[in-house]
């Protein structure tokens, strides 16, 4: 008759155990999307005040700056929406990610280095084709 009391205890256990991982604020809850909504919009609104305010920055430290809110914009998404950490799947989620940014860097960057390169071995255009006088 002792196996309704341990059934109960590992049913306490496994419910402590399931509540443990659930503290962190962005493991789907309400607070954990209200946070990363409201980081979400901070992240947004502060590229569209730098582009379209009055800032006295160079265009290339703007650039630099709306590419780096957009990286911790994608970060944001990754762990407050689609819930991507290393806790989740034992790491081979993060592991499929990093996989991929990988690869994308590989194809990315090749495929600016070629352009590049094809843009600065191209022929000269003729006269005829350009549209502006080279003078002006």
């Amino acid at each position: 008759m002792s196996h309704p009391s341990q059934a109960g205890h590992a049913h306490g256990a496994g419910a402590h155990d399931s509540h443990d991982g659930s503290e962190h604020a962005h493991d789907g809850s309400l607070r954990g999307y209200l946070t990363g909504f409201a980081l979400a919009v901070i992240l947004t609104v502060i590229p569209f005040w730098l582009v379209m305010g009055p800032v006295s920055l160079s265009h290339q430290t703007i650039i630099l700056i709306v590419l780096g809110l957009a990286a911790v914009q994608i970060v944001v998404h990754m762990v407050f929406f689609l819930h991507l950490d290393t806790r989740s799947e034992n790491g081979w989620n993060m592991l499929a990610l990093i996989f991929t940014l990988v690869l994308v860097a590989i194809v990315l960057g090749a495929s600016i280095w070629v352009m590049y390169n094809e843009n600065a071995n191209m022929m000269p255009m003729s006269p005829q084709y350009q549209h502006q006088k080279p003078g002006s």
